[in-house]
């Protein structure tokens, strides 16, 4: 069966994603870390691919996000940035490389997210006391993703991974961060874990597109984790993503007829080998001869 594939005509732009929004469109966007994905998911026609900083979690093993550094991510980023010819690279700038007191650290760490990481915009996590990096940024001509909600690099601050905006002043300080980061300059904004009527109250209070991950269908675009989508962790799935394949089986399954193969003598077969005198110009005399010199 041949792929079918379904590239945008081009790469998506900042605006081309407002112009979404205003027609009613859905984003669609999905975490990626490797090449090898990032091919699949722009043959596809994915338009948005996020470098997450998960990728401490889901690739390398780690509890959190806390651990991963700028050259992690600058790496995975360039990987993902060879393989997608047709969409969008958003990169995660992780834990400690931005921070409002430390604007020139800031766009030292976009500067280097984009120009050696292959992406085209950056993506930071608060509200209010991230315009100021935000709006350095903009101005440096980098475009920036806010996150607002469930932010993982504030884990220990905000008590664990939990909903946000439960109560009405939450609700109000996350309508407030979201109104102070599109004025701030910020082209979208992730709502994570965030209640859904509040979600789509801050979609429709913005003229910059949401993209929620546990936030309900009133944002105007979804993002999730490949990992979970894919079935790659088989011991955990978060509430807010399902379940479009079970990967692992399969890995586990071909992996293991794999072992079975090559310990059975089943493989390489005839098929899988050259033939040395046909390809190589080696002939049964010179075999021979080699055998007799080296005493194999």
């Amino acid at each position: 069966m041949s792929v079918q594939k379904n590239k945008p005509a081009r790469r998506p732009s900042i605006h081309d994603l407002r112009r979404m929004k205003e027609r009613g469109d859905r984003i669609v966007m999905l975490t990626c870390y490797d090449y090898g994905s990032a091919k699949i998911l722009d043959e596809v026609g994915i338009p948005l691919l996020l470098v997450g900083d998960s990728l401490g979690m889901v690739v390398h093993g780690h509890d959190s996000t806390l651990r991963v550094t700028l050259d992690m991510m600058i790496h995975h980023s360039a990987a993902v940035a060879r393989g997608a010819q047709s969409a969008m690279i958003v990169i995660d700038l992780p834990f400690a490389t931005y921070s409002s007191s430390d604007l020139p650290l800031s766009l030292r760490s976009a500067s280097r997210a984009v120009s050696e990481g292959g992406a085209h915009a950056v993506k930071v996590e608060g509200g209010r006391r991230m315009a100021g990096v935000v709006g350095t940024l903009v101005a440096s001509g980098i475009p920036v993703m806010g996150h607002i909600g469930l932010t993982p690099q504030s884990i220990h601050m905000i008590g664990g991974y939990r909903v946000q905006g439960r109560s009405k002043e939450a609700a109000k300080r996350l309508m407030a961060a979201a109104l102070t980061l599109e004025r701030a300059g910020a082209f979208a904004i992730v709502l994570e874990l965030v209640p859904a009527p509040l979600a789509a109250e801050i979609s429709r209070a913005l003229t910059i597109p949401t993209i929620g991950i546990g936030a309900g269908a009133g944002c105007d675009g979804q993002v999730q984790v490949f990992h979970d989508i894919m079935g790659l962790d088989e011991s955990f799935l978060p509430r807010h993503a399902k379940r479009y394949a079970d990967l692992a089986s399969v890995l586990r399954d071909a992996a293991r007829e794999y072992k079975e193969d090559v310990e059975a003598g089943r493989f390489p077969t005839d098929d899988h080998s050259v033939d040395t005198n046909k390809q190589l110009n080696l002939t049964d005399d010179d075999l021979k001869e080699l055998r007799k010199e080296f005493g194999a």
